[in-house]
């Protein structure tokens, strides 16, 4: 766990003044330094020197003089400006990618179970109070019988904090071993009469031709079995395309499965389809047959999206930690999911039921351990707002590609390997915390993570009850604990359970050069985008003109550094896609929903995952007049 400031601050409150931002450094307890306080003004002016006896005596006043006016008093020191921020700085930051490695971690391996609380479910740790064998939650004040074997894990001092790392493993697993490299890719492809469209690329030979957008395609599905056959030759790889007809070809050796009319609005028909098509061999057996089945490829016809995506995810599910890319450069318009219709009067009709198709068949692709990854071509409209959702339900890439970049987002998209599967994150604060956003009465927030890959980063803020500020600031410490659920790649289960105890700041002010931007910016960009994704734009608003003012603040004491730059840049963006949603009308343009999509899965700068957040951004502000549809 990283959080953004070194102490807790209790005196934050949501609709509040907002809290001093100072720039002396505060000690163990979070109070200002003795030594930082101004020095006393100084005498007002010097005493005067006794006159020597051997000068005359003075002159009397003479009315041709006037006396000398009096020295004039200095002007008084002004008042000590305090800046405040109105930004909630209690977040904190999990590294969700790094911690379901448990080969990385030092924590105490154990296959017992955790002793967990009665009432709000913390576990034991070395860190618990416990008297003659009665432990006394510190999250809660419940009090539990423990027996004497039971073993917890050894404090750790990382950075001065004091942390206990515990790893807790099944003794058998009720599902089968699974292997990464028996884990499928599903290339999902569009081949509507629209993947006709031209446009002028640069040859290899440096000449300037026009290719269409199925031959960009080709070339890039091409490359990528390629590169698959030579990083994981035992990877099994499966083809499906669809138009006004969704045709699976799997592995490109057995006789290709055509759904059409009917069928392409039966979802349980669909999905039973998918699972029994098989997939026996791996790509070093059918390379040659993929590459011939992808050679073949033509387009015409309308787009039937939504039931080729259930059936490459149906196909897939057999196989946890399979992928998914969906590639498509035009709304669904036919079957399941279809966006062109008006919403019908009958409940029946499949476009009164887009929004739960989508919202539907994500959920399935967590639970059956799949991701799925969405491209889309530049200057096309496809409703990434809610093709998106696949992407970023199940924890997969959004992104806008062109005949030139499709060739590479594939191969991105291709490699991508889950870590770990059924991920569910447990954060417990003492009783008296909530979690604004989340859960605003609950000191325990659990949130359901699913699919992790390489580099995922997810945050929470948290803040004390009024009611409960003085008894916190009574204390030195107040305790967090971390409950990570999950499945390792091998369908290992396995629960991390990390507890730390966080200082209390007693003083109101807080430090500048205590607050960690990276975790402030990141966490800023994933809740803004998440809350401007969900309707709730001004809510949106408000949170990046106060991440704003923060960085403003902080440029005040300090030089802004590079990568807090960034973040300012993500922050600003965003403000433009925000400001520019008209009342009403809540619709996202494709480059709009690409960059929140990807705001909401942001991370630190120092993660190469996240070159393209960035220049995403910088594409959205010369591209300000475009992100948003007409109303």
């Amino acid at each position: 766990m990283e959080f953004a400031c070194s102490h807790v601050v209790c005196h934050w409150r949501p609709d509040g003044a907002g809290i001093p931002l100072i720039k002396h450094q505060h000690d163990d307890k979070g109070t200002v330094q003795q030594q930082d306080v101004p020095p006393p003004l100084p005498p007002r002016r010097l005493p005067r020197k006794p006159r020597p006896s051997s000068l005359p005596p003075p002159l009397p006043p003479s009315s041709s003089h006037r006396p000398l006016a009096p020295l004039s008093l200095p002007p008084p020191l002004p008042p000590r400006a305090e800046s405040r921020l109105r930004a909630n700085v209690n977040v904190v930051s999990l590294s969700v990618g790094t911690l379901v490695d448990v080969s990385q971690a030092s924590g105490l391996e154990s296959f017992q179970s955790p002793v967990l609380c009665g009432k709000c479910s913390a576990a034991l740790s070395c860190l618990s109070s416990m008297q003659k064998n009665v432990w006394v939650c510190e999250f809660c004040g419940c009090e539990s019988a423990v027996s004497d074997r039971v073993c917890v894990g050894d404090r750790v001092c990382v950075s001065h904090r004091v942390c206990v790392d515990d790893i807790y493993l099944q003794n058998h697993s009720e599902d089968d071993y699974q292997n990464l490299e028996e884990s499928l890719v599903v290339f999902c492809v569009d081949v509507s009469g629209s993947m006709s469209v031209t446009a002028e690329v640069t040859s290899s030979s440096g000449s300037r031709t026009y290719i269409s957008r199925l031959e960009g395609m080709q070339d890039a599905l091409q490359g990528a079995l390629s590169s698959l056959l030579q990083e994981s030759p035992r990877r099994r790889v499966a083809l499906v395309t669809f138009n006004d007809e969704v045709v699976i070809y799997g592995d490109g050796t057995s006789t290709p499965l055509t759904l059409r009319d009917w069928a392409l609005v039966d979802y349980d028909h669909i999905w039973k389809q998918g699972v029994a098509y098989s997939i026996p061999h791996c790509i070093a057996e059918t390379h040659q047959q993929l590459m011939q089945r992808v050679k073949d490829l033509r387009e015409h016809g309308a787009t039937s999206l939504g039931p080729a995506a259930l059936a490459s995810v149906a196909m897939a599910s057999r196989y946890p930690g399979s992928k998914v890319v969906l590639c498509t450069d035009g709304r669904a318009n036919i079957g399941l999911g279809e966006m062109e219709k008006p919403p019908s009067l009958s409940s029946l009709s499949p476009s009164s039921l887009t929004p739960y198709f989508y919202k539907q068949l994500a959920q399935q692709a967590v639970e059956s351990g799949v991701i799925i990854s969405v491209m889309t071509f530049e200057g096309t409209d496809c409703r990434l707002a809610d093709v998106g959702r696949f992407a970023d339900t199940t924890g997969g890439r959004v992104n806008i590609v062109s005949i030139g970049t499709v060739a590479t987002e594939i191969q991105s998209a291709s490699v991508d390997n889950i870590l770990a599967t059924g991920v569910t994150a447990t954060l417990i604060a003492p009783d008296g915390v909530y979690f604004p956003f989340e859960d605003e009465q609950n000191h325990t927030l659990v949130r359901e993570i699913g699919n992790v890959t390489k580099g995922l980063e997810v945050t929470f803020q948290f803040a004390v009850k009024p009611q409960f500020m003085e008894v916190f600031l009574q204390k030195d410490t107040l305790p967090f604990q971390l409950q990570l659920s999950f499945k390792t790649r091998d369908q290992e289960k396995v629960t991390r359970v990390i507890t730390e105890q966080r200082p209390v700041a007693s003083s109101s002010g807080i430090w500048a050069g205590s607050l960690n931007m990276a975790v402030l910016g990141v966490h800023s960009a994933q809740l803004c985008a998440r809350l401007a994704m969900e309707g709730r734009v001004q809510e949106a608003q408000r949170q990046l003109k106060d991440q704003q003012h923060l960085l403003r603040l902080i440029s005040q004491q300090r030089p802004i550094q590079k990568e807090e730059s960034i973040y300012g840049n993500w922050m600003d963006t965003m403000t433009t896609i925000c400001d520019d949603i008209t009342p009403g009308s809540q619709t996202l343009s494709d480059e709009a929903a690409k960059v929140m999509y990807q705001m909401k899965r942001a991370s630190s700068v120092s993660n190469n995952n996240n070159n393209n957040n960035s220049s995403s951004s910088n594409t959205i502000q010369r591209k300000e007049k475009a992100l948003m549809e007409g109303t």
